[in-house]
């Protein structure tokens, strides 16, 4: 495999260049998958949300209007973007639909989501 030097250091470490392209191509999926899901909790509006899903579980759109107050119809789109993502999923529970995080998400959202940490003062 040929490699162009395009960068001014002296010498290459061709060794580390070839593995670190090796381990990429092995974990391509994973990241694309978690770059989807860091790019959809980039919007603020999203990243709450998930945060309050993680804190309570389940929570419907009307839910989210009144914590975030916010319009059901702006909140619905959101939710809608993540659904779509497979960021989180619904259940329906009569003429409610819940909301939760994902399985598939839910340990790593888990670990991003416990940096937030509360502004509130301890008296």
């Amino acid at each position: 495999m040929d490699i162009q030097n395009s960068c001014i250091r002296a010498e290459a470490d061709h060794v580390q260049i070839l593995r670190c392209k090796e381990d990429l191509s092995g974990v391509t999926t994973s990241i694309e998958a978690i770059s989807k899901v860091m790019a959809l909790a980039g919007n603020e509006v999203r990243f709450k949300i998930l945060y309050l899903l993680q804190r309570e579980t389940e929570l419907c759109p009307c839910d989210f209007a009144d914590i975030l107050a916010m319009s059901v119809p702006a909140i619905s789109q959101h939710l809608r973007k993540m659904k779509d993502a497979n960021v989180i999923s619904a259940r329906r529970a009569g003429q409610t639909i819940l909301y939760r995080i994902s399985k598939e998400n839910q340990a790593f959202l888990a670990a991003i989501l416990s940096n937030v940490v509360s502004e509130r003062k301890i008296a």
